[in-house]
């Protein structure tokens, strides 16, 4: 998947570089695949994030949603308009979208950013969903792997999916697109959070930083460490009773970072389901499950945040079950049956 994503992040800049679209970086892997462990093996969804940069003569601000709810961080990516009348643009010569007249322009040059993929000012999600597919559609039959792959492209709003098979393996890849907060491990991402999200809200996502922490783990784990095969059993087993995946994978976050790096090898498998085991009727009990990238100021140092999200109180991610009595009785009761 990643040898796949790097050949087609190659040809992006080829089709895209005199355009003024948006910049692709490469892929980055993520999600539970790329984390070492998968809650059904025989389904697994490669997930990849795009990180987007501004083309030429454009700039990005992200402009936190301050209608959101309190435990969800929602931005939006205004696109704004910059001056090429001096520098490197105007030796290529590039026409200032905000100096010259808008006949020249329409006549002589490439539509702006904000003409094709915004709604508004602001970036919109499913007008880049659309612009993904038709990209990955045209760049596909130029690809190596076009010869002796088959490439089916499957629905989505708000991402770029698709699966490629040659008659034996078959693999689904899901392209997830966000902007990076400053130079951090941060991103806004177009994946949702909840149902009916507005085209031009991108949520939080925490997903990269997600994955450099197990890395991290891993790197510090000894070499018999079974944490993954512990997170895969216990979210396998409680498939059905309605904990979500994120939970139990929250859960287990906070418990390795904190337990020592020593207790991880094999003869501590069994306490540390244990350990997960009472963790989860604890938070339930108590309504909260701290966020664990939001608010935690005991991360690892090589996971870089932006300024100041160390230090906000970390959304609850049990905050519907304070809200809500009936909920909570009966989360109370899926957990008897586990």
């Amino acid at each position: 998947t990643t040898h796949l994503m790097d050949g087609f992040t190659i040809y992006f800049g080829h089709v895209l570089s005199n355009s003024f679209h948006l910049v692709l970086q490469r892929a980055i892997g993520v999600g539970s695949a790329f984390e070492g462990w998968s809650p059904r093996e025989q389904d697994v969804v490669y997930r990849m994030l795009v990180p987007m940069t501004p083309p030429r003569g454009h700039s990005f601000h992200l402009e936190q949603d301050a209608a959101g709810q309190r435990d969800v961080r929602n931005f939006r990516v205004r696109v704004q308009l910059e001056c090429t009348c001096t520098g490197e643009q105007q030796a290529e010569n590039m026409l200032c979208f905000l100096h010259h007249p808008e006949e020249e322009l329409r006549r002589n040059q490439d539509p702006s950013l904000l003409h094709t993929l915004c709604t508004g000012s602001y970036l919109d999600v499913q007008k880049t969903a659309r612009w993904f597919y038709q990209l990955v559609r045209a760049v596909w039959p130029a690809l190596p792997q076009s010869h002796n792959w088959h490439l089916v492209l499957l629905p989505s709003k708000r991402s770029c999916q698709f699966k490629v098979s040659n008659g034996t393996e078959s693999f689904r890849i899901e392209l997830l697109f966000g902007v990076r907060q400053g130079d951090s491990d941060i991103f806004v991402s177009g994946q949702p959070r909840e149902a009916c999200t507005p085209s031009t809200i991108w949520p939080e996502s925490y997903a990269v930083a997600e994955v450099k922490f197990f890395r991290y783990i891993a790197r510090q784990a000894p070499p018999d460490s079974l944490h993954l095969k512990c997170l895969q059993f216990f979210i396998r087993l409680q498939l059905g009773f309605g904990f979500s995946t994120y939970t139990v994978k929250t859960i287990v976050m906070h418990l390795l970072n904190t337990v020592p790096v020593s207790w991880q090898c094999r003869r501590y498998f069994l306490q540390h389901l244990v350990d997960i085991h009472e963790n989860l009727p604890c938070c339930l009990e108590e309504k909260h499950l701290n966020h664990f990238i939001v608010g935690n100021q005991r991360l690892p140092q090589e996971i870089s945040l932006p300024l100041g999200i160390a230090s906000v109180e970390p959304p609850n991610l049990f905050h519907h079950l304070a809200r809500h009595p009936a909920a909570h009785s009966q989360a109370m009761s899926l957990y008897v049956d586990l």
